[in-house]
């Protein structure tokens, strides 16, 4: 039986910080490798998102600005969003797509509203939290790494799980140790670079929610990713070594 996953890469042309897009381009090679059909679907600003045959939603970062449009967007679909999650759905949000799941974040004087898919809240601090990251998770066999720049201070409920702890780095408030979140199959982080190419670990995660929800197994044909896991080695270990240069 040949497979496919679906796809939602939400508001593409106001979403993109530091190569965001690129997490799409990973997701659906490493589908492509695997035989498996990529179908992308990009929601742009004049449609109205639809998730009932969503198999993996992508938020990607953006400007606040363009952050105050994408919520006031999704709010309105924000039944549909939430069913779509509570029944396993896979969906990965990156910085102000990280914020946009707590139940509200801080933009300059005002406290928004956001869509309550997670149990967090962001507020801001000073300095802006800039640099490379590293971070250990239970996703990933490798650290992930990538870079991070945020004035949001995310604060995680008590029952909710980072997506992992911070090695170098800021990560969700300068001071927790905590980053990002990991709640069912939703990964929320303040990771850009873009995240997914050089944490394949990642994007397998994320496909195996995917496919497990759709056809009932997560299996995964392994994929040589030798280019991918030096790069990440060699950025984990300039970190770490205290090498790194802005």
């Amino acid at each position: 039986m040949s497979r496919s996953l679906a796809i939602c890469h939400l508001f593409p042309e106001l979403l993109n910080l530091y190569g965001d897009g690129g997490n799409i381009l990973t997701l659906a090679k490493r589908l492509e490798w695997r035989g498996i059909e990529a179908r992308i679907r990009e929601v742009r600003v004049g449609d109205v998102p639809s998730f009932s045959d969503a198999d993996i939603v992508f938020i990607g970062g953006g400007s606040d600005r363009e952050q105050r449009i994408v919520c006031e967007k999704l709010l309105a679909q924000k039944a549909e969003l939430k069913a779509y999650t509570e029944d396993g759905g896979a969906l990965l949000a990156v910085c102000g797509g990280y914020q946009l799941l707590g139940h509200s974040y801080v933009m300059g004087e005002e406290t928004l509203e956001g869509l309550s898919l997670v149990d967090l809240y962001t507020d801001r601090g000073s300095p802006r939290l800039i640099g490379n990251i590293a971070i250990e998770s239970d996703v990933s066999p490798q650290p992930i790494v990538g870079y991070e720049n945020h004035g949001g201070r995310t604060h995680l409920g008590p029952g909710v799980t980072p997506l992992g702890r911070v090695a170098f780095g800021h990560g969700n408030d300068g001071e927790s140790g905590s980053e990002g979140c990991l709640e069912k199959s939703i990964v929320g982080t303040y990771i850009h670079g873009p995240l997914l190419p050089k944490n394949p670990g990642v994007a397998d995660w994320v496909i195996a929610r995917a496919l497990e929800r759709r056809y009932g197994s997560a299996d995964l044909e392994p994929l040589d990713d030798e280019e991918e896991l030096a790069a990440n080695e060699v950025m984990y270990h300039r970190l770490m070594s205290h090498q790194e240069k802005d």
